[in-house]
């Protein structure tokens, strides 16, 4: 058995202007040298989280589980770039990617948690977490 992956790059759907210029002005290139470790983390929402409205979801994302808040206080030391798969009917809505030094592992795991922690994370159904290392 063979797993193939598919998503795209596509706008950034919950955030505002003055958090994606953040996010922007804060978020580190991948691909670099030091930055050794990585996570592939496909991620499945329940049917329930799609059937709110947009500003619903942007609610439970941003306004209560402070999504976007929590990701940028790991940059720059943590890389990400998200896939939407969800549109090509791919077994997962999104492909989230991350890049980190080994000296940032413990702030990779303390992202991950917190994250795990919020309401938002209540409406994943499935996600598989796949580690990756180079030399």
């Amino acid at each position: 058995m063979a797993w193939r992956l598919r998503g795209a790059i596509s706008n950034l759907r919950y955030t505002t202007r003055n958090e994606a210029n953040r996010l922007r002005s804060l978020q580190a290139a991948l691909d670099r040298p030091t930055a050794t470790h990585a996570a592939l983390i496909p991620i499945k929402k329940s049917q329930q989280w799609w059937d709110l409205a947009q500003d619903e979801r942007r609610e439970i994302f941003e306004e209560t589980s402070k999504h976007t808040t929590i990701g940028m206080h790991y940059l720059p030391a943590i890389a990400r770039r998200l896939h939407h798969s969800r549109d090509l009917r791919e077994p997962f809505d999104f492909l989230t990617w991350f890049e980190f030094a080994p000296e940032h592992e413990a702030d990779f795991e303390a992202l991950l948690s917190n994250l795990r922690a919020t309401r938002e994370w209540t409406f994943v159904e499935r996600e598989v977490d796949i580690r990756l290392t180079r030399d």
